[in-house]
């Protein structure tokens, strides 16, 4: 891709905070885009047919904030019952829009518009299809199949103009077709392109009532796709508003930090007009999950301005594409290393070993051995105290300097300096030192001669409410002044609750590991080191940029889905989650599981009533397996490809 060197492409600035200027699109009575609110909503789970289930679900979605409530209509007869839905909704009263999500019919999405006041259609599976076969296309054969679309599409569209309903044309990563995928390949590109078609074709019809959305369950992957749509409506002069999600994003404090990654990375930039959370939940524990996103932004200022970007110079990386900024290695952190991890732990606490075990750090004294889990911090910040006993040699020590030119191991123990103290100290750590700078050392500083350090690692630190954009400005600055030290990101978070720990981190730290920047995270927090420990594993992991447990892509249910997702995702995730590294998927349908599981190493998936479709990747593995050994033979196809490990003892 052609590198961005204007940082208005895809969002007003870097450097303040802007929404992004959409056209306003009614759904019902409640408007999204423009200056409206950012609109949340969920999706039920309950079978469509089940009227009175379906109701009372939404309702519970719309009482606790939903602004927009989705429902499945997979076939004619879902579509039908859509009205006998929204009939008992409105009779109770509530008068929240009804989305229709629409996969493979287009006969169901027809009626459905006739009744909801928007559909969700998904060009990927709408009117093409999806077979994992490469094809390939002359322009004369590509045009031929963009008239047939026109012509299955074109009887949607001009149904939804005369009765005034929205339309979302949602692009999912999982389910791109065989026809974008021969021309354009499993990249946000083709996202981008799947939707331009669709969306080209309502232009021609003269309807603008559009949303869109770019969804993947790689928050790497969605938030370029988002970025890239922008870039390629403006050059062709529109401004439709944007759907955020992460799909398949899973449960717990995973899902939440991966669906926080993509949605908050792109809130940040002032992109999106409307979010949903999709968590493998009840749909109304999503809804305060958005909230919490959203409220974030709202009556957000520019508390203090950061440094304008030099115009005269290009922007020295492509927010498009992944590449991690260059660095050089300092006793493993920076180059081409995984991202360290460090914590500050409770002071008073420290004083007995048994409070590391909460991060990964159990000793035996009976056999006088640490052992270490595969998620455990690398260093701990101790500031001006020591602790009386020894550590296992893979955590190491960081004291303030004053302490640590006074500590008796200087060898073994590494010093963190303000700017003022490393220009003036006598010595220094032979192994490695911290040196903590603000964003405005970095702006104003004479900073020219870390060019020359090379025992020496960066903890970038900033008090800008507009944290992201901030680090991330500093992060422009020190690749312009060819500084080439790693650079850990660290940001203390005071008077916050362990839940907005988790999204606020995921956001600030995980959007710039997703462009490139940083070779370690610092939270702080008062929350307990167990939440710190895993928030900041969590997100590295979500950032893919360092693995260190099983990952799981599990969607969120609806009504199409044919097992217990909640039940089942925790009955694989009890005995699986010791397998560091594999990515299992974990789908309700295949609606977009075959294409989800290109990105995953095995994929479970309801192929019919009790019945489940197992995968290697992409492959059909195994078919129609009932549901009470699905699991059992889920393990045994990891042990026969030689991914299975015991757990250890």
């Amino acid at each position: 891709m052609e590198a961005v060197i204007d940082n208005n492409k895809y969002c007003n600035s870097l450097t303040e905070y802007s929404r992004l200027k959409t056209r306003e699109v009614f759904i019902g009575d409640v408007p999204l885009g423009s200056d409206n609110p950012i609109r949340i909503q969920s999706m039920t789970t309950t079978d469509t047919m089940d009227t009175i289930a379906t109701v009372e679900q939404s309702i519970r979605i719309i009482e606790v904030g939903g602004d927009y409530v989705r429902i499945t209509a997979p076939s004619i007869n879902e579509a039908k019952n859509l009205e006998n839905i929204k009939k008992e909704l409105r009779a109770r009263g509530y008068k929240a829009p009804l989305i229709a999500d629409i996969h493979f019919t287009p006969n169901a999405a027809e009626l459905a518009a006739r009744i909801v006041e928007k559909v969700r259609v998904n060009p990927g599976n709408y009117a093409d299809k999806k077979k994992f076969q490469i094809y390939n296309y002359t322009d004369d054969l590509y045009n031929q199949e963009l008239d047939r679309i026109r012509e299955k599409f074109t009887p949607l569209v001009k149904i939804c103009k005369e009765y005034g309903t929205a339309m979302r044309i949602g692009t999912n990563h999982g389910s791109l077709s065989d026809r974008i995928m021969s021309r354009y390949g499993d990249t946000p590109l083709g996202m981008v392109e799947s939707a331009l078609e669709f969306l080209r074709i309502c232009e021609d019809e003269n309807y603008h009532n559009i949303v869109l959305s770019m969804k993947a369950s790689n928050p790497q992957v969605m938030i370029q796709a988002y970025r890239l749509l922008i870039i390629k409506m403006r050059a062709e002069g529109m401004n439709y508003p944007l759907h955020l999600g992460v799909t398949e994003a899973g449960d717990g404090a995973d899902g939440r930090i991966k669906s926080s990654l993509g949605i908050g990375t792109l809130l940040e930039d002032g992109i999106g007009d409307t979010i949903r959370v999709s968590l493998t939940e009840e749909p109304e524990f999503e809804i305060p999950v958005c909230k919490e996103l959203v409220e974030r932004y709202t009556g957000r200022k520019n508390s203090k301005e950061i440094q304008p970007l030099n115009k005269n110079l290009p922007l020295p990386y492509n927010p498009l594409e992944y590449k991690r900024r260059t660095s050089f290695s300092v006793e493993k952190t920076g180059s081409h290393n995984v991202p360290i991890v460090l914590l500050s732990p409770n002071q008073d606490s420290m004083q007995n070993h048994s409070y590391l075990k909460q991060a990964g750090y159990s000793y035996d004294a009976g056999l006088d051995k640490w052992n270490i889990a595969d998620i455990a911090p690398d260093y701990i910040y101790l500031g001006e105290n020591d602790i009386p006993y020894e550590l296992p040699g893979t955590l190491k020590k960081i004291f303030n300097y004053s302490f640590w030119n006074n500590c008796k191991d200087t060898e073994n123990t590494f010093p963190l300096f303000n700017l003022h103290e490393y220009l003036e100290a006598p010595e220094k750590s032979r192994r490695l030192n911290f040196l903590q700078l603000t964003t405005d050392d970095v702006y104003f500083g004479d900073l020219d001669f870390l060019r020359n350090e090379t025992k020496c690692v960066i903890v970038l630190t900033s008090s800008n409410e507009n944290y992201f954009a901030d680090i991330r400005r500093a992060f422009i600055e020190l690749i312009n002044r060819a500084i080439t030290l790693p650079v850990v990101i660290r940001r203390n978070y005071e008077n916050i609750s362990d839940d907005n720990l988790v999204l606020y981190s995921a956001t600030d730290m995980g959007g710039l590991l997703i462009d490139g920047f940083g070779d370690g995270i610092w939270i702080e927090s008062a929350s307990p080191i167990e939440i710190q420990t895993q928030t900041s594993f969590g997100i590295l992991q979500a950032a893919r940029a360092r693995i260190s447990k099983t990952e799981y892509i599990s969607c969120p249910s609806c009504g199409r889905t044919l097992f217990d997702l909640q039940e089942t995702t925790a009955k694989i995730r009890a005995r699986t989650n010791h397998l560091k590294g594999v990515k299992i998927a974990i789908m309700g349908c295949i609606v977009n599981g075959p294409g989800e599981m290109a990105d995953a190493d095995y994929g479970y998936v309801g192929s019919g009533v009790g019945k489940i479709t197992l995968y290697k990747g992409k492959d059909v593995v195994k078919r129609s397996i009932d549901t009470e050994i699905a699991v059992d033979e889920l393990i045994n196809l990891i042990r026969d490809n030689g991914d299975w490990k015991d757990v250890e003892n």
